[in-house]
C-alpha cells in the first residue's frame, strides 16, 4: 500500500503553491490585521491590534528569503507613515479617539498598520510595481475609503469630511506609488530582485 505522505510534494513545489497564493492570503491577513487594530482602537484597546499585527509581521519576516531589505521597506514605510498620518491629524482634519501619545501626531497603531501594509508591498501588491498610474488612482481611491471604513468603526473621526477626504486622496495618489517605487528597491520576498 503506497504512503500517503508520498503524494504531498517537497522542496520546490511546495513552496511554489504557496507563491502562487501568497497574494491572496497576505490580502486575507492583511484585512484581518486591518480590522484587529481598527477595531481594539475603536473598543480603547488598541494594543491588542498592535499585538496581533506585530506577530502577522514577524511572520512575514520569518519567511522572506532577505531580511536586511524588507526590513529596509518595512522601517522606511513605518516613518513614511507616522509623518503622512500625522498631517490631517495636525491640520485638524481627523481625530483619534485614542492612541496617541504626542499631541498632532497619529497614534501609535496606525503604525503596526504600516507595518502589515509594507509586508503586502512584495506580495499582494506585486502587480502594481509596473502600473505607476494605477497605483496612483487606486490610492485616490482606496486611502480615502479605508479611512471612510475606520471611522464607520469608530477608530477615527473626520473633523471637517470634505477637506479630509480630499487631503487624503490627494495625499495616496502620490503616496501609494512612491511605496510602491520602494518596494521595487528593497524586494526580501523575491531572491531575483
Amino acid at each position: 500500500m503506497p504512503d500517503a505522505s508520498s503524494n504531498i510534494p517537497d522542496g520546490p513545489a511546495r513552496s511554489s503553491a504557496f507563491e502562487r497564493w501568497a497574494p491572496t492570503i497576505y490580502f486575507i491577513v492583511g484585512q484581518l490585521g486591518w480590522f484587529a487594530c481598527v477595531l481594539s482602537a475603536a473598543h480603547d484597546v488598541p494594543w491588542i491590534g498592535v499585538a496581533v499585527t506585530l506577530v502577522l509581521v514577524a511572520v512575514h519576516l520569518a519567511r522572506v528569503d532577505r531580511r536586511v531589505p524588507e526590513l529596509k521597506l518595512l522601517a522606511s514605510v513605518i516613518v513614511i507613515g507616522a509623518v503622512w498620518e500625522s498631517v490631517p491629524v495636525a491640520a485638524g482634519l481627523l481625530v483619534y479617539p485614542n492612541g496617541t501619545v504626542l499631541p498632532g501626531a497619529a497614534p501609535y497603531w496606525i503604525l503596526a498598520l504600516w507595518a502589515l501594509f509594507a509586508a503586502q508591498f512584495n506580495t499582494t501588491f506585486g502587480w502594481l510595481k509596473s502600473r505607476m498610474l494605477l497605483a496612483s488612482v487606486l490610492g485616490a481611491v482606496a486611502g480615502p475609503l479605508s479611512f471612510r471604513g475606520g471611522a464607520a468603526l469608530g477608530a477615527v473621526r473626520f473633523a471637517q469630511p470634505l477637506a479630509a477626504t480630499l487631503t487624503l486622496a490627494a495625499g495616496w495618489a502620490v503616496l501609494l506609488p512612491v511605496l510602491i517605487l520602494l518596494s521595487r528597491r528593497w524586494d526580501g520576498v523575491h531572491t531575483n530582485a
